[in-house]
Order: structure tokens, then sequence, then C-alpha cells
């Protein structure tokens, strides 16, 4: 059997608390990071946040933080109290300085949210930008690391890129990732786990692949297993 590899991250993005909580024991052993979004937040994702953490879990809180420096601070100290691993902000040069006040001197790392991978070039020149979707993440990057952030979250398209100009021990962590074969659902801009990790991410968000899977323990093993193949 496939131990959990600490680089696969399993979004809990389900309806409930009881549901995700459900699916985090299903995987058991398969995985050892999990993420909780804004979907669950006000429905006890908290709690589940600090159950995960009592049972040897590692946590990222996918929270996009962004709101004025003040706030994002208070919010970013707050969240620190609960010994969660990783935390997100939108890559917004003042939001990202808050945080990193914020965080103090907790083990919390931070990631910049740089454009979603729900968004390609179309999508952002719609809402109003100049920028290509790589050329926006390029320059959030640089402005992240000027922060003193601990990494970004970024399609695995730009990750190469994203390695060239970053310190070694960066974060890269990827959502959009599907298994070869996989449907891409909402998501424009996927990869599978090999061509993400051999493109320079350090950690693989996956959600529905495992969680809509028959047997979802398999499919996180089977997904363990490709990474450590990559």
């Amino acid at each position: 059997m496939n131990q959990a590899d600490s680089r696969l991250i399993l979004a809990l993005d389900l309806p409930g608390v009881d549901a995700a909580r459900a699916m985090a024991d299903a995987v058991g052993d398969a995985v050892s990071f999990h993420k909780i979004g804004l979907q669950l937040i006000p429905i006890g994702g908290m709690a589940l946040a600090q159950e995960l953490k009592a049972q040897g879990k590692s946590v990222f809180l996918d929270f996009k933080l962004l709101d004025i420096a003040a706030t994002v601070e208070k919010a970013t100290r707050s969240l620190a109290g609960i010994g969660a691993d990783l935390l997100t902000v939108h890559a917004e040069p003042e939001a990202m300085k808050a945080a990193v006040k914020g965080r103090g001197d907790s083990d919390l790392k931070l990631l910049g949210v740089t454009v979603l991978t729900s968004y390609d070039d179309a999508a952002l020149a719609e809402i109003g930008y100049q920028r290509t979707a790589k050329d926006l993440v390029l320059r959030r990057v640089d402005q992240a690391v000027e922060a003193g952030m601990d990494g970004i979250v970024a399609s695995a398209h730009e990750a190469e890129e994203i390695r060239a100009r970053t310190p070694d021990d960066f974060l890269i962590v990827t959502p959009g990732i599907r298994p070869a074969g996989a449907s891409a659902d909402d998501q424009k801009r996927v990869a599978t786990p090999e061509s993400a990790l051999k493109a320079g991410a350090t950690h693989l968000v996956i959600g529905r692949a495992i969680t809509g899977a028959g047997d979802p323990k398999a499919a996180a093993e089977a997904i363990v297993a490709e990474m450590k193949a990559a």
C-alpha cells in the first residue's frame, strides 16, 4: 500500500462538514494534508481543521484573504493561532505584507493567490486586466517574494518560469490537477500530477479526482504512485 505523500493536498470541497470528515476518514493514511476552503468556513470548517490537526494531519486554509491591511493582519494573526500549516492571501502587495506581519513568529506559511486556475486570458480581459494570465502571475510572484511570502498558488502552466525566478525553498502550490484522462470540469488551465511536479510544483491540490471516485482511498493511492514515479 502506498504511504501518504505530503506533496498531495486533498481539497475537502464538499457540501458539509460531516461529508468532509467522512471523506478524510475514507482516504485515511493515503492522505496527510487536507485543504479547507470557503465552502466549509461558515458551517464548522474551523472546528474540522482543529480536528484534523489533532489527528496529526496538515491543514491548508484556503481562505484567500483580501481586505484593508489592518484587517488582513488581524485575520492572519487569528488563524495562526490554530496551528494551521498553510493560508492563502490574494497576491496584492499590501495584503501580503499585512499577512506576513500578522503571522508573526508562528509556523504558518503564507501563499499568495496569483490568478485563479478557472481564469484564462479571455476571462481576465473581460474583468479588465490588460496582462495575459502568465504575465499577471509572474508579476504577482515577484511581489510575493518581495513581501516575504512563503510561496504562491498558481497553475502548473506557469510553474517552470516561477521556479526559475524564486528561491529554492519557495512553495509552488498548484490546483487544477487532473490525472491523465480525467475531466477538466470547470478549470481552464489544468495539468497532470507528473507534468506539474516536473515543471517545479512543490504541492498538488486535488479534489474531485479523489472525492468523486468510487473508491477515494484507491484514487489517492494511484495519484501518490504517479507522483512518486515523476
